[in-house]
């Protein structure tokens, strides 16, 4: 007698005949048993988590009505051209459908594995009509050489899950597709943030180009006034020379940044699944303003507000069900099995209680000698658990730097905007100042060219800032996990 989980197994016994009476018994049996569990209990890895965010700064605390929250955090930029395409790239971005395609096959996985914890039930009939050698060897007297055979018959098939092979290969199925679910909320989160990105990125650029296309226009009337004093002897030809090169170059860098946007245009038509040579953003008088911080919330919610990091918890899980499953291979297997029909030489007597047949038994492997196959697979599965739970502590502290990375970001540009539009005042009241005294005969054009490019490098300064403070805001709702938790995972059963 064998016993599993406090029952007994009835040992089968080969050198013996098994009356048949007692083949149902031994059936019930079978299917009566509990699957016992072989593999070893789950638990999350732990991993350090710091009781605050560093970079806390003057963050405003959460709020029920967090836009970020609510899954559509790119409202906060209260963009209605932004809020359109990124509702489009959730219909129609080709790589977002692909994800979703993947958790698909993932989830008819956990059905196609959880199928093997019923019966199989197959039928075969067939029909034939032989003729046999009258030459061959041990041929009878009355052996026919004509002959019919008809024949149906249902055939049921199952494995008891003795040992919970099955219901772990199911449990590994789900928790794969869970993982899978949480890809696709990665991919989500993070095509969306690239659309965001390159969109405001864009938008800077438009106000760039606008910056430009003004002090390109500046510079055409500086240069026509230079070209008036000289021809009224009030300038040199330096003079002229100087303006004509400032404006030349402020020309050439005016056109350089439309070349850059295309680049941004042409991605952001990818992401919204449109060709790019049909899409076009047109050119906006100002950028977005600067939204608000979002919330933070606190470091041990990072947990449960990141998909890649329930991507790999559950593929931590994963694995530990893999080492159940190797475990498994040191048990045997049983199935049972049942045919039942008719077979008959003659059509008329076919489906008759004679041309009845059946045949029911139960069967038992074990592996007895595999060379070390089945402790290297164990083996190697512990191995991938632990590589598993590395990568999860290492995607946690990738968390944790990137939130860090941002809130950082934003309050150090936070603080260098303020300075940078004192810098543009002084350099705007110097640029005055200089013309001033140029067009007095006070200072040569060389002042007023040098006044000038301080003027536009710090204005130009001051729209980059703006834009890496939005594109910061993008990271950091990114870093939080976009107002996604796990409680928003997709189903898969």
């Amino acid at each position: 007698m064998r016993a599993c989980c406090g029952k007994i197994l009835p040992a089968i016994r080969p050198e013996k005949s098994v009356p048949p009476a007692t083949l149902p018994a031994l059936c019930l049996a079978l299917l009566s048993l509990t699957a016992c569990s072989v593999g070893p209990k789950y638990s999350r890895p732990t991993t350090q988590i710091p009781p605050a965010y560093k970079e806390t700064g003057t963050w405003k605390p959460a709020e029920p009505s967090d836009d970020m929250r609510k899954g559509k955090w790119w409202t906060i930029f209260q963009d209605p051209e932004l809020n359109a395409l990124e509702e489009q790239l959730t219909i129609s971005n080709q790589t977002l459908r692909a994800a979703a395609d993947r958790f698909q096959e993932a989830r008819d996985a956990v059905r196609i594995s959880r199928s093997a914890q019923f019966p199989l039930v197959t039928v075969n009939a067939s029909a034939t009509r032989q003729r046999q050698s009258s030459d061959r060897a041990l041929k009878g007297a009355t052996s026919p050489t004509y002959y019919s055979d008809y024949f149906l018959a249902g055939d049921v098939s199952y494995e008891p899950d003795v040992w919970g092979r099955v219901r772990m290969v199911v449990q590994s199925s789900r928790t794969a597709a869970q993982a899978t679910a949480a890809d696709l909320e990665t991919i989500n989160l993070s095509l969306h943030a690239e659309l965001a990105l390159d969109y405001l990125t864009l938008r800077g650029l438009d106000a760039q180009k606008q910056l430009f296309d003004s002090n390109v226009g500046a510079f055409e009337k500086a240069a026509e006034l230079t070209q008036s004093r000289f021809q009224g002897g009030l300038a040199s030809r330096e003079d002229v020379d100087l303006a004509t090169t400032e404006l030349e170059q402020t020309r050439a860098q005016d056109i350089d940044i439309t070349s850059a946007r295309d680049q941004f245009e042409h991605a952001v038509a990818v992401l919204v699944g449109q060709p790019a040579s049909t899409f076009h953003l047109p050119a906006v008088d100002q950028m977005p303003a600067a939204p608000l911080i979002p919330a933070t919330g606190l470091p041990t919610e990072l947990l449960e507000r990141r998909p890649d990091i329930a991507s790999a918890e559950r593929r931590v899980a994963l694995a530990n069900v893999q080492i159940g499953l190797a475990r498994e291979a040191y048990f045997p297997t049983f199935l049972l099995g049942l045919q039942a029909g008719f077979e008959s030489g003659k059509f008329t007597s076919w489906l008759t209680g004679p041309s009845t047949l059946w045949t029911v038994g139960a069967t038992a492997l074990e592996t007895a000698y595999d060379a070390g196959k089945r402790r290297a697979i164990s083996d190697q599965a512990k191995a991938s658990y632990d590589e598993m739970a590395a990568d999860y502590q290492q995607t946690v502290l990738t968390a944790f730097q990137e939130v860090e990375d941002s809130l950082s970001d934003l309050r150090v540009l936070e603080e260098e905007s303020k300075t940078q539009d004192a810098a543009v005042a002084a350099a705007n009241r110097s640029l005055e100042q200089a013309t001033n005294r140029y067009k007095g005969g006070l200072e040569n054009y060389l002042t007023v060219i040098t006044a000038q490019t301080a003027a536009l490098s710090n204005q130009r300064t001051a729209v980059s800032l703006l834009t890496r403070r939005m594109t910061s805001t993008v990271l950091l709702v990114k870093a939080l996990g976009g107002g996604w938790d796990v409680s928003k995972l997709a189903p898969v059963d």
